[in-house]
């Protein structure tokens, strides 16, 4: 069973900037962190799951959803089972839980992630 665990959340400023971390364990025979769909989702209050970013840890699979492109970045480690997130300009809409997604096929190849972490809060002031 893969189990996830985020950190690097916080309070900040609007306009600063956080790094979330997700690391990843716990593998079944057969299946590696570095051939696995990632994700980031965040929920706030009163509001729904959105996704955030989705990546393929092989690099041949990239999504941002319109209201952070060019503000954050997915990234792996695949040496540490490692998965970020980098969150710059972020704004008080950002302010959200958010979670880590895996799966191995995920939405990278049409399917739901199946895997969920436990969250990491994130509060962006004005």
């Amino acid at each position: 069973q893969v189990r996830l665990v985020e950190s690097g959340g916080g309070s900040v400023q609007a306009g600063g900037s956080l790094r979330l971390s997700c690391v990843a364990s716990g593998f079944s025979a057969g299946y590696r962190f570095n051939s696995y769909c990632m994700g980031w989702y965040r929920q706030s209050p009163g509001k729904g799951r959105e996704v955030v970013a989705t990546i393929h840890t092989t690099g041949q699979y990239t999504y941002y959803n319109d209201l952070v492109k060019g503000r954050f970045t997915a990234s792996s480690d695949n040496a540490k089972n490692t998965l970020f997130l980098q969150m710059n300009g972020l704004k008080p809409e950002d302010t959200a839980t958010y979670y880590c997604a895996a799966d191995p096929v995920g939405p990278c190849g049409g399917n739901p992630f199946t895997t969920w972490g436990q969250g990491t809060q994130v509060t962006v002031t004005r």
